[in-house]
C-alpha cells in the first residue's frame, strides 16, 4: 500500500532555491541580516579590483570565500562572471565590500605573500600542478614537463597544461610563468599579448629567449661553476658571454660535466 506523503510538492522555484538560483532573492527577504558565518557557509563574495593588464583586462573579477580567494577572471561583467562562478563551483555570488586583505598587494607584486586561496573542488592531480606552479620564482620560467614533474606525474605533461588552462586564479597561481619545452611561451587564459606583458613586466628577457630557441638552447651551464640551469635561473642570468655555454638537453649539459643547478632543478624537466 503506498502511502500518502502529505507535505506539498515543491515547486520548481523551491527546487531552483535550494540548488542556489534563488538564494540572493531569499536572503534579500529575511526579516533581519543572516549571520556572516552562515552566509560564509553558502554563499561567495565578489570584488572588483584593478589588475596588472592593460585594456579589456584591467579590471579583474575576484570570488572569495572564507577559506580564501576562490576564482578570478578578466574582461566579464558581473553577470557573466557570476554564471561563470556557479557553473563550476555551484555557489552564488554576494557583493563584498571590500576585497580580502593582501588581494591587491599580490596582485600588484606577483608573490601570495600572506593572501590564502581556496582550491577546494580540484582533483588531487589539479590542485598539486597548482601548488607546483605557484613555486615557480618571479621573472623565471619551468617548461610544462617541470610542472608535471613537480606534481609527481612526469608522464602527465599534457594533463598538466590541460590543468593550467582551468586555473580558477590565474595571476594568483603564476600560470602565466610556465612555457613550452621548445622554449616558446605557449598560450595563455588572457591571451598570447598578455603573457608577454606579465613576463617582461617581471624582466624576462623574451627576446633572448626567443634567439635560444631558435638556436635550439634549452639550457645554459657556467664554466666556472659547473652547474647547468634554465635560461631564466637567477643563476643562469649570471653567467658572464665568456663563461655561458648553452645545450640543446640536459643530457648533453651533464655528459660535458656540468650538474643540475639545486635552484630550478632542470632535471624535473626530463621526461619519465
Amino acid at each position: 500500500m503506498t502511502r500518502h506523503d502529505p507535505r506539498p510538492a515543491a515547486s520548481a522555484d523551491a527546487r531552483d532555491d535550494r540548488s542556489g538560483g534563488g538564494l540572493e532573492e531569499a536572503l534579500a527577504a529575511l526579516a533581519a541580516d543572516a549571520p556572516p558565518a552562515l552566509l560564509d557557509r553558502i554563499a561567495a563574495r565578489r570584488v572588483r579590483v584593478p589588475g596588472p593588464l592593460e585594456g579589456p583586462h584591467r579590471d579583474l573579477q575576484v570570488a572569495f570565500t572564507d577559506q580564501g580567494v576562490a576564482f578570478l577572471r578578466a574582461g566579464l561583467d558581473e553577470r557573466a562572471f557570476a554564471e561563470a562562478f556557479r557553473s563550476r563551483f555551484g555557489r552564488p555570488l554576494l557583493p563584498a565590500d571590500r576585497p580580502p586583505a593582501g588581494l591587491v598587494p599580490a596582485l600588484r607584486t606577483g608573490r601570495l605573500g600572506g593572501l590564502r586561496l581556496d582550491l577546494r573542488g580540484l582533483s588531487a592531480f589539479e590542485e598539486a600542478v597548482l601548488r607546483a606552479t605557484a613555486a615557480i620564482p618571479r621573472g623565471q620560467t619551468r617548461p610544462y614537463a617541470w610542472v608535471a614533474r613537480q606534481a609527481g606525474s612526469p608522464r602527465a605533461v599534457r594533463a598538466a597544461g590541460s590543468a593550467l588552462g582551468r586555473n580558477p586564479v590565474p595571476l594568483l597561481i603564476p600560470c602565466h610563468r610556465v612555457t613550452r619545452s621548445d622554449g616558446t611561451i605557449g598560450q595563455y587564459v588572457f591571451g598570447v599579448q598578455a603573457k608577454e606583458r606579465l613576463l617582461r613586466a617581471e624582466d624576462v628577457d623574451l627576446d633572448r629567449l626567443a634567439d635560444l630557441a631558435r638556436r635550439g638552447v634549452q639550457y645554459l651551464a657556467s664554466d666556472t661553476t659547473g652547474i647547468v640551469c634554465f635560461p631564466t635561473c637567477a643563476h643562469a642570468r649570471r653567467i658572464t658571454p665568456a663563461h655561458r655555454h648553452g645545450f640543446a638537453t640536459l643530457a648533453a649539459a651533464q655528459a660535458a660535466g656540468y650538474r643540475p643547478c639545486l635552484h630550478c632543478r632542470p632535471g624535473q624537466a626530463q621526461p619519465a
